[in-house]
């Protein structure tokens, strides 16, 4: 049979052609936008791994064995004894360093699957660290830093996945670790279990030591202290953090709210004024942190009433000023760098919206300077005019990570991007990367903080390349030190609780399976990657007039979807649960 004539059928293959391209063109076009995104991510990752090894490797040839790296002048700092110590008293003579940026990196060299360097750090670590030295430091700073390092970085050296080479590891950062842990108890010895902020390794407490703590330095010690204790079976270390954050909770006011320091031989207050900011922060994150790797439900009650404190009082929009822990009522109208980890742990909650749209003000801030400054005075616009350097803090790269993983929005990607062009632009010399003095001009300062090899590179690498995060269960200290959420290190498991604006839920596949960002269930939505289900939502249910919650009056305000509620409107006009029977 002949083949038909060319113009027989053509108007019928253009309509063929005009209904089925389209959606050849949408999937290719996809495919196409998928594998650009990817090789996007890729790039950049490789641009973090390349920042981390120019940071490291100029450590490790100018600084190395002492503290931190000085980039401009391709030195050394003993900075151990200095972190918190804003006024350098009581410094060591004989003090020559203990490897602390070493330490810092120990877990993102496994997490850029550098095995190698790992073990050879381990067992340099192994065979010359000694903290029987003469050496004054700070508790909390020491705990987040050393403590924690070496607790992770045991952890991870006893991962089936990581083989020694050169010879097999015996527990020797645990026995240094518990070294370390026995070093800090005696700071915990005072009349109302608060530990003192300073402790001298070798010695103790000193004589006529200040009594003077912030909230952060006696309720951020869980973590690092509990997981020593679960590891080596001593229960002490456990015991005296947990003795310190309940004395420190019954301090509260009425309203749930802090202050930011005290006294910890008296249990008084000395600053009324707080907020989420320093001499703070960490004490929410450490409550909910807790929560999700020992199991108690004593520290989800904690960080309940905190968060919700915080939601009415401090929140003003998308931005958090700092108020009287008595009255609620605003004290400083100010962002500090620090405040940006909050979006971070807003996603572990589950509070999405509210951790995009503070999360999108900080960026914003980045943006308008370059980095983000120490202090920014919001009812100004401005800078502070005292407080202007950025010391290449990881907390708006790890909000930004944790929004990519609840979401993945590639917007977030783009702000990783953003910063790390600006990382490299502003901060980085051919000594490592230094500090800025000064964000409105640019000024740099001589200082490589380990931290950015712990927290800032770290963050950076796990939103471009999530491959460790996401076979693996773990909770991140405030310091980036991963730790493990296990089992058998939850006391007790609550089979299901309804908080006031979440929901809990327990299964054993979820146990075995989920992460720590899947574990809570948000109202009509499931943040469950590997179950799909239908969305969940109860028939009590009214939504509040307005989708970002704001309000003028309680009538504004809707019933909770899983408690069943009346909302009502907080002095800073948003709906929630605020009125408590």
């Amino acid at each position: 049979m002949p083949l038909p004539s060319p113009g027989r059928f053509s108007g019928t293959w253009v309509v063929l052609f005009l209904a089925i391209s389209p959606s050849i063109f949408h999937i290719s076009s996809s495919r196409y936008l998928d594998s650009r995104f990817e090789v996007k991510r890729r790039h950049l990752r490789e641009k973090v791994r390349d920042m981390f090894y120019h940071a490291y490797d100029n450590y490790m040839i100018y600084a190395f064995p002492h503290d931190e790296l000085k980039p401009l002048t391709r030195t050394f700092t003993d900075s151990l004894s200095e972190l918190g110590n804003l006024k350098l008293e009581h410094l060591p003579q004989d003090y020559n360093g203990s490897a602390l940026t070493l330490i810092e990196s120990l877990s993102s060299l496994i997490i850029l699957g550098n095995h190698t360097e790992f073990e050879r750090a381990v067992f340099w670590l192994s065979e010359n660290l000694n903290f029987d030295v003469d050496a004054r430091v700070n508790l909390f700073e020491c705990n987040i830093r050393v403590l924690g390092g070496l607790v992770s970085a045991h952890i991870l050296a006893t991962d089936s996945t990581i083989r020694f080479v050169q010879g097999s590891y015996m527990n020797q950062l645990l026995i240094l670790a518990k070294d370390l842990g026995q070093r800090f108890l005696p700071a915990f010895e005072t009349p109302t279990s608060l530990p003192y902020a300073w402790i001298n390794l070798k010695h103790g407490v000193m004589v006529n030591e200040t009594t003077e703590t912030s909230t952060s330095g006696c309720g951020s010690l869980i973590l690092e202290m509990g997981a020593l204790s679960r590891l080596t079976g001593d229960p002490r270390f456990e015991s005296a953090a947990l003795r310190a954050l309940r004395r420190l909770w019954s301090m509260r006011s009425s309203l749930n709210l802090l202050g930011t320091t005290l006294d910890v031989e008296t249990g008084e207050w000395i600053e009324y004024s707080s907020g989420i900011g320093a001499g703070v922060d960490s004490f929410y994150e450490y409550l909910y942190k807790a929560h999700i790797l020992f199991g108690k439900e004593e520290y989800w009650r904690m960080f309940q009433s905190a968060y919700l404190g915080v939601q009415k009082y401090f929140r003003y929009g998308p931005w958090y000023h700092e108020a009287d822990m008595r009255t609620g009522k605003a004290t400083y109208w100010q962002l500090t760098s620090l405040q940006a980890f909050w979006p971070g742990l807003q996603v572990l909650v589950g509070d999405i919206t509210a951790a995009n749209s503070s999360h999108r003000e900080f960026v914003h801030v980045w943006k308008k300077y370059g980095v983000l400054p120490e202090r920014y005075l919001l009812d100004h616009q401005i800078v502070h005019p005292t407080e202007k350097y950025y010391p290449l803090r990881p907390e708006l790269a790890e909000s930004t990570f944790y929004l990519y993983q609840a979401t993945k929005d590639p917007w977030y990607i783009e702000v990783g991007e953003s910063i790390v062009k600006s990382l490299n632009l502003y901060t980085r010399v051919n000594g490592g990367f230094a500090s800025v003095r000064d964000v409105t001009s640019m000024q740099l300062e001589d200082h490589q903080h380990s931290f950015f090899l712990a927290e800032t590179c770290k963050y950076l690498y796990l939103l471009f390349d999530d491959t460790f995060w996401a076979s693996r269960n773990y909770v991140f200290t405030t310091e980036g030190h991963p730790l493990p959420v296990l089992r058998d290190w939850h006391d007790r498991l609550p089979e299901a609780y309804i908080p006031s604006n979440w929901t809990y839920v327990k299964d054993d596949m979820q146990t075995r399976r989920a992460s720590s960002m899947s574990l809570q269930l948000c109202p009509a939505t499931m943040l469950d990657s590997w179950r799909p289900a239908p969305p969940i939502e109860s028939a009590c249910h009214i939504p509040d007039s307005r989708s970002d919650h704001r309000c003028l009056t309680d009538e504004d305000c809707g019933v909770d979807s899983t408690s069943c509620r009346r909302r009502s409107c907080s002095v800073s006009g948003y709906c929630g649960l605020w009125q408590f029977s």
